[in-house]
C-alpha cells in the first residue's frame, strides 16, 4: 500500500514535489476511499485512488515517471545506464535524461514509503547524475537510506550506519547476530559509488529475506505503466505449445461486458521462445487472428489494461498508469474506479492513480478532494508544480460538493491553459491564398 512518493530534479520539476496517498487533514465523506493497514503497533491510513489533471507538456506523465525509474533502478541495482531496460520511460536505464535541462547540476532525489506485510517501509536515494545529458559524467550516490517502522536499518552519506532492531531480526540474516566493527568494514568495503547498498552489500551481508520482500513489493505490487499505449498483453499462467490456441475465459467475459460479442479473446504462441500474441477467436470459421488487425485501439487497450487491473485486485498492488482513460468509453472507467472504491472487492487494499484530461471524474460523489490531483507548469521557468485540490482551503471558496468540473474550466485551481490556434491557422491560409 503507497503512502507517499517524493522526488526532486526529475525532468520538469526541479523543486521537491510530494505525490500523497495519505488521506489529508480534516477531509471527510467517501470513507470507502480510504484504506487503513497494521504497520508495526499503529494503522496506516492511505486512499485507494488518484487522478491527475493538467494541461498537456505540463509534467503529469513525469510522475508516473518518476516512479518507474526507482523502480528500475531499484529491481536494477544501480545507477550505471541500461540497455535490458525495455521501457517508453528512456530516462529509467539511460539516467543523463533525468535532471533538468536548464542546466541544474543539483542531485536527484527519489523517495518512497510503503507498507507490506505490516511493516512501515521508507526508502530514499540521493543521486549525483550531473547535468541534463552528461552521459559520460561519473555518476554518484551521494546518499541512501532505509527505515522500518520509523527505525533506522541504514543510512548511507558520508559514513555508513547500519542496525538490525528486533522488529526486523526475522528478517535477517542468521548469521549475523549483532553488527560488530568487522561486519561494519565489510559492508562499508562493499559499497560502489554506483550500487545500490540495499540490494548489494546490506543484502548479502546483512538481510537477504527484508530486502527480497521490498525488491518482491516493487516488482509484483508496484505496477507502474509509463505510457499505456505500449503495455502488451500479459502472457498467462499456461504456456502454450507452438501454434496451439488458448481462449482466455475471463478476459473474454469481461470483452463481452465492454461490447465484444462476435467473437471470443485468446492467445496464440508461433515460433519456440516467442511470446504469445494475442488474438481475436472466431468459433464457426475456427480461425483466430491477431487481435490488433481487427479490433479497435480503445479494445485493444482495455483488453491489455484489464489484467493490470485484475493483478493490482488480487495481490493488493498499486497500479499507477499513464492516460488510463484514452480511448476507453467513461462507463467502463467508472465502473473500474468504483471497483477500487468496493470494499467488497478491494479486499487487498488495491489502489489505482492515473492521469487524464477527462474532467468527467471531477465529481465529488466520486473522488475525494485528496484524491484529485493537479500539476501546472511555470510559463517562464517550465518548471512544473503538483498540488491537490485538498490544498485549497475552505477560506479559498472551495468546499466539499461543490462543482469541481465548472471550477476547473473557470481556471479557479490552476492546472489549465488557454489554447487559441485560430491565429496560427488563419496566417497559413492567407499564406496559401497569397501564393
Amino acid at each position: 500500500m503507497l503512502l507517499e512518493f517524493r522526488f526532486k530534479n526529475y525532468k520538469s520539476f526541479v523543486d521537491e514535489t510530494v505525490f500523497s496517498m495519505v488521506p489529508a487533514p480534516k477531509q471527510t465523506g467517501l470513507d470507502y476511499s480510504v484504506l487503513s493497514q497494521k504497520a508495526g503497533s499503529k494503522e496506516r491510513r492511505a486512499l485507494c485512488s488518484a487522478v491527475i489533471y493538467g494541461p498537456n507538456a505540463s509534467g503529469k506523465t513525469n510522475i508516473i515517471g518518476a516512479m518507474e525509474t526507482l523502480k528500475t533502478i531499484v529491481l536494477r541495482g544501480n545507477i550505471r545506464n541500461s540497455d535490458s531496460d525495455i521501457t517508453p520511460n528512456i530516462a529509467s536505464s539511460s539516467l543523463e535524461l533525468i535532471p533538468n535541462c536548464d542546466g541544474n547540476s543539483s542531485p536527484t532525489e527519489i523517495s518512497i514509503s510503503f507498507v507490506e506485510k505490516e511493516l512501515l517501509i521508507e526508502y530514499s536515494l540521493v543521486m549525483d547524475l550531473g547535468c541534463f545529458l552528461s552521459k559520460d559524467y561519473e555518476r554518484k550516490i551521494l546518499g541512501e537510506k532505509l527505515l522500518v517502522n520509523n527505525k533506522e536499518i541504514f543510512s548511507r552519506g558520508a559514513n555508513l550506519e547500519v542496525a538490525l532492531p528486533s522488529s526486523i531480526r526475522h528478517l535477517s540474516n542468521k548469521s549475523i547476530k549483532r553488527i560488530t566493527p568487522k561486519t561494519k568494514e565489510i559492508a562499508e568495503n562493499s559499497l560502489s559509488d554506483t550500487e545500490l547498498f540495499l540490494t548489494n552489500g546490506f543484502k548479502n551481508i546483512f538481510a537477504k529475506e527484508l530486502v527480497d520482500m521490498i525488491t518482491n513489493w516493487f516488482s509484483d505490487k508496484f505496477i507502474v505503466i509509463y505510457r499505456s499505449d505500449a503495455i502488451k498483453v500479459m502472457r498467462k499462467f499456461a504456456e502454450p505449445k507452438d501454434n496451439t490456441i488458448y481462449v482466455e475465459t475471463t478476459l473474454t467475459q469481461a470483452a463481452k461486458e465492454f461490447g465484444i460479442n462476435s467473437n471470443a479473446l485468446g492467445y496464440r504462441s508461433t515460433d519456440e521462445g516467442e511470446d504469445v500474441v494475442l488474438c481475436s477467436i472466431f468459433s464457426n470459421n475456427k480461425v483466430a487472428i491477431p487481435a490488433d488487425a481487427f479490433e479497435s485501439y480503445g479494445t485493444i487497450r482495455f483488453i491489455n489494461e484489464f489484467p493490470l487491473v485484475i493483478n493490482a485486485l488480487i495481490n493488493g498492488g498499486t497500479l499507477a498508469v499513464d492516460e488510463f482513460d484514452a480511448s476507453i468509453h467513461p462507463m467502463a472507467l467508472m465502473n473500474i474506479i468504483s471497483i477500487f472504491h468496493n470494499d467488497e472487492i478491494n479486499k487487498n487494499h488495491a489502489q489505482l492513480i492515473f492521469n487524464t484530461h477527462n474532467p468527467i471524474f471531477l465529481d465529488a460523489s466520486l473522488f475525494r478532494r485528496d484524491e484529485i490531483k493537479f500539476v501546472e507548469r511555470d510559463s517562464e521557468t517550465k518548471h512544473s508544480s503538483h498540488y491537490s485540490l485538498s490544498d485549497f482551503k475552505t477560506k479559498d471558496g472551495i468546499r466539499k460538493g461543490e462543482d469541481y468540473m465548472s471550477n476547473y474550466f473557470i481556471n479557479r485551481y490552476g492546472a489549465i491553459n488557454e489554447i487559441d490556434f485560430s491565429s496560427i491557422l488563419k496566417r497559413i491560409i492567407t499564406n496559401s491564398e497569397d501564393k
